[in-house]
């Protein structure tokens, strides 16, 4: 039994076996792996063709799925055959199907790559009987997406077949970004950080450098300086913004919707909250955006967001009322969240 990560170095190194059974509780990621094969031995051309679908849900015999292995493919030397949701594999299952999967298996010709998926009900279920006891005459695939320590360890593998070593807490944060179970989508990521660190070693600003860069991250670096007091930081933070073309009522508007997003993790925190209950409430994906955005809380206690928050919505009532220098009114209102 292999992970899908290894499923899909095995396919970018061209090795296809001849029948899989996919199995876990991602019913997407299975389709990918899937797609992945299909995409590698068939021509879109004669798709139609070579590529036959049965659903295991409503399959009463097993022989139209033999019937469809047996014919020869159309001008091409493979052809696929897939039966999706295939819980006849369950342990709870007595199928007489399964039993012509055992026998037909080692009589499948080496014109047909056979695949079964059987989505599992719930994150609880694991690989039955009847499925390790494939495991030896096909390739059963657990598709379902590596997290924790599991992907950390598959990453740090990657960098080091690169030749690059990565600290621990650097490997945290970048594969807390890595929400895709991707192999080139994690690769891609990998060599655009060695190529950008070139032989200095990787650090958390490295990653934030190169993965964080987005509206969110401008505020993030907005609303530090004004978390440290440091006018000066936070004045030259905004003047930066504004040369780059963002409009003053947009920023005003990242401005309130960030210190909002503060004021719920504080409240949060207030009510002993884990880091995992706020990731959930605030819909933050990342544990190194919410690590940033914990931290960032704990410099306001909940009276002085509150007084950010009523500052924001003053700024926006002058700024929509009258022909104030916008700049100034947005300098006044970092002066006075800072002083406040």
């Amino acid at each position: 039994m292999i992970d899908i990560f290894t499923f899909n170095e095995n396919i970018k190194k061209n090795i296809i076996d001849n029948c899989y059974l996919f199995c876990g509780i991602d019913e997407q990621l299975m389709k990918d792996g899937i797609n992945s094969i299909i995409n590698k031995v068939i021509d879109k051309n004669f798709m139609d063709l070579n590529y036959v679908k049965f659903d295991g849900s409503l399959l009463e015999s097993f022989d139209p799925v033999i019937n469809a292995c047996e014919t020869l493919p159309f001008m091409s030397d493979k052809k696929v055959v897939l039966v999706y949701r295939a819980n006849f594999f369950q342990d709870d299952k007595n199928d007489s199907n399964l039993k012509k999967v055992y026998e037909y298996i080692p009589k499948l010709p080496n014109s047909c790559i056979l695949i079964f998926y059987d989505v599992f009900k719930s994150k609880r279920d694991k690989p039955g009987k009847n499925i390790y006891k494939l495991d030896k005459k096909l390739c059963v695939v657990k598709a379902d997406k590596i997290k924790g320590q599991q992907l950390e360890t598959k990453i740090k593998g990657f960098f080091e077949a690169k030749g690059k070593q990565i600290g621990k807490v650097e490997l945290r944060a970048f594969s807390s970004l890595m929400n895709e179970n991707n192999l080139s989508i994690i690769e891609n990521e990998i060599e655009k950080l060695c190529c950008y660190t070139c032989n200095e070693s990787i650090s958390k600003e490295d990653i934030k450098e190169l993965f964080l860069k987005n509206n969110d991250d401008d505020i993030f670096d907005l609303i530090n300086p004004i978390s440290q007091k440091n006018v000066k930081e936070s004045v030259e933070v905004l003047n930066e913004l504004i040369y780059r073309g963002e409009k003053i009522p947009y920023i005003l508007n990242m401005i309130e919707r960030q210190f909002n997003r503060l004021f719920r993790v504080r409240l949060l925190l207030e009510n002993k909250k884990s880091k995992q209950d706020i990731m959930k409430e605030l819909n933050i994906r990342s544990d190194y955006a919410c690590d940033i955005i914990i931290g960032q809380s704990k410099r306001f206690t909940l009276k002085q967001l509150k007084r950010a928050l009523q500052l924001c919505l003053d700024a926006e009532q002058k700024i929509k009322s009258s022909t104030i220098n916008q700049k100034t009114e947005i300098e006044l209102l970092i002066i006075n969240t800072i002083t406040g």
